[in-house]
């Protein structure tokens, strides 16, 4: 008998997530839509008047910040809705008008960010001495005033905001062709029962034992991948365009230089990143070669990559037993950063299991004046734990930031986005590790250590280098087919794995599957905030409280500096190479301990 997904109604109601918190019902979502609408028309009545008086500022800014609250709310519950169930046309229907109002909104309010610019320094700051509650609006102003060199005349901007509905279409095309559109066929596991293969069941089953089950379902897997190659580039293709024409729009030299400076952040950051995980190669190249060895295996293939090296430790670890974990491991961070993360499970901020058409993957998203919410995929593994404190960390870093900050002062960078995440996850470890019974397991838990480095330092590097080879690529005009973008993922995943490593010639696909590349130059923040979480996780662990406070005051700060000046808080600098240098060198010492344990 087949091992079906669950329907949507089929999933028990306490492993769901509780969004009546944002709105009772749709009723409600739709005042909420039509309140935003209205918010919008008040804001836009500010336009050709703010140069007039402070007041006249201070009204559009609450009055802008009003609207974009609402926007939050209606735009959170449409997505999460139609997440649960990417298939249900009430719920696509949800999330395209959000992103219809949103696009209609943006260009009623395109005006703002160009009369802001046309203010006069003494005159601004003049404003912000006559008017002290636009002091609350101070670093949304000065942010705006920042990119002065990058903004458009008005018109150019409504121009631009109305295109912004048409550019979401390469990101929902790719969503709905992957999470709604896409079937995958069924493999027969040792037992001759039938799995149904899917986007949030191919990593548990490449974990298998059985190393032709993991091979038929590789191949199985990324064919179907294959099969729809073309409309995967063409989608690509759009996304990267898109990011050309407003980074061209913008006056920026590339759609890189445009993505990191909307996050304040210096190229420079990425390119340290590069150079040290291309000094480092070294390492995940003895990594490669100590997985092939551990495996036992003539030649390592890409279907061995996600099975843990520790062949004869394996432990399934239920979703009761996976919270009650995560409360032990992140006590370290105080009573009350424990008391939220209780709150959490017993107030249904999580919605668990994987059902028949629920997005992929995992992720936290926040709302402001409600609380964060966190999907999941859990099937009871290891890493499924690990999965679960990491959107732990990014909503108690919602949590911290909205309870300390203002709604648009609270909108931390994306840069740093990825720090409380991963922090948890070492966290986590190396709370493991301390419980760890034997040799066998402590090799396991290291096992997942070394993956965690293979697969956000490492992975997401080479993710970014597919990135910023393919927009240069466009740039100069080469089009984007479907056989040059397979040709550039597979000569970067030799590159990365080395000699030792197969590189199977249906692993040129996987780009195919990757949302990130649809999020613009997202993925190499994973590797430089997996770098500054291995500092801070280690500094709590060694110094306590000393070092907790200092970080729970950077999880408070939102966007109230630069990245990199916030992670200097907490203390890491990126302006540096030592962070990623360092993390680097611990990476080695984790595959000497390996090897020592076990090889």
């Amino acid at each position: 008998m087949e091992e079906r997904l669950p329907k949507r109604n089929e999933v028990p109601k306490e492993l769901t997530w509780q969004l009546e918190d944002i709105f009772s019902d749709t009723d409600a979502w739709e005042k909420e839509m039509n309140e935003a609408a209205a918010l919008a028309e008040q804001a836009a009545s500010f336009e050709g008047t703010l140069a007039q008086s402070a007041e006249n500022l201070l009204g559009v800014m609450k009055a802008y910040e009003a609207c974009l609250l609402n926007l939050d709310r209606v735009s959170g519950y449409a997505s999460m809705r139609h997440d649960e169930d990417t298939g249900n046309a009430q719920h696509q229907a949800l999330e395209l008008r959000v992103q219809s109002l949103w696009a209609q909104t943006m260009e009623k309010l395109a005006f703002l960010e160009p009369e802001i610019l046309e203010l006069p320094e003494d005159k601004l700051n003049a404003f912000f001495e006559e008017q002290p509650c636009l002091k609350t609006y101070e670093i949304t102003i000065r942010e705006i005033v920042r990119m002065r060199a990058h903004s458009l005349s008005k018109e150019a901007e409504q121009l631009l905001a109305g295109a912004g509905e048409m550019a979401q279409t390469p990101s929902n095309a790719f969503g709905m062709l992957a999470n709604a559109d896409l079937k995958f066929p069924s493999v027969k596991d040792r037992d001759g029962k039938d799995i149904q293969i899917s986007n949030g069941r191919f990593v548990p089953l490449q974990m298998s034992s059985d190393r032709e089950l993991r091979k038929e379902v590789f191949e199985k897997f990324y064919t179907r991948y294959s099969e729809f190659a073309n409309t995967w580039a063409a989608l690509y293709d759009g996304q990267v365009k898109k990011q050309l024409f407003y980074a061209r729009a913008r006056k920026y030299p590339s759609a890189f230089e445009a993505a990191v400076d909307a996050n304040h952040v210096d190229p420079a950051v990425c390119d340290r990143l590069f150079e040290s995980v291309h000094k480092g190669m070294d390492k995940m190249h003895r990594y490669v070669a100590l997985r092939k060895k551990l495996l036992g295996v003539d030649e390592l293939h890409m279907y061995d990559v996600y099975i843990p090296m520790v062949s004869d430790y394996d432990r399934k670890i239920s979703y009761e037993e996976a919270k009650q974990l995560s409360l032990e491991a992140l006590s370290v961070l105080g009573e009350e950063y424990i008391s939220v993360v209780r709150k959490a499970y017993d107030d249904r901020w999580i919605d668990v299991k994987e059902n028949e058409g629920k997005r992929s993957g995992a992720y936290s998203s926040g709302v402001y004046d409600v609380h964060p919410y966190m999907l999941l995929n859990y099937t009871d593994t290891l890493d499924d734990v690990f999965t679960l404190v990491h959107e732990m960390g990014h909503s108690m870093h919602t949590w911290y930031s909205t309870h300390n900050q203002s709604f648009l002062d609270s909108q931390y960078k994306i840069f740093v986005a990825e720090v409380a995440s991963t922090t948890n996850e070492i966290l986590l470890l190396e709370y493991l590790l301390t419980r760890a019974q034997d040799k066998r397991e402590k090799a396991y838990l290291i096992n997942h250590y070394l993956e965690s480095f293979k697969g956000t330092l490492f992975r997401q590097t080479m993710f970014e280098e597919f990135e910023r080879k393919t927009n240069e690529l466009a740039q100069q005009g080469t089009p984007l087919t479907a056989q040059l973008l397979s040709e550039i993922y597979l000569e970067l995943n030799r590159k990365y794995f080395g000699d030792e490593m197969v590189s199977d010639p249906l692993i040129a696909y996987e780009w195919c599957r990757i949302p990130h590349f649809y999020y613009n130059f997202y993925v190499y923040q994973y590797a430089t905030s997996f770098a500054a979480s291995v500092a801070i996780a280690h500094r709590i662990l060694e110094e306590g409280e000393k070092a907790v406070k200092p970080y729970l005051s950077f999880l408070k700060s939102g966007c109230t500096s630069d990245p990199v000046s916030l992670l200097k808080i907490a203390g890491v600098d990126l302006s540096t190479s030592r962070p990623v240098d360092e993390a680097l060198e611990v990476f080695g010492k984790a595959i000497d301990e390996m090897e020592r344990l076990i090889g």
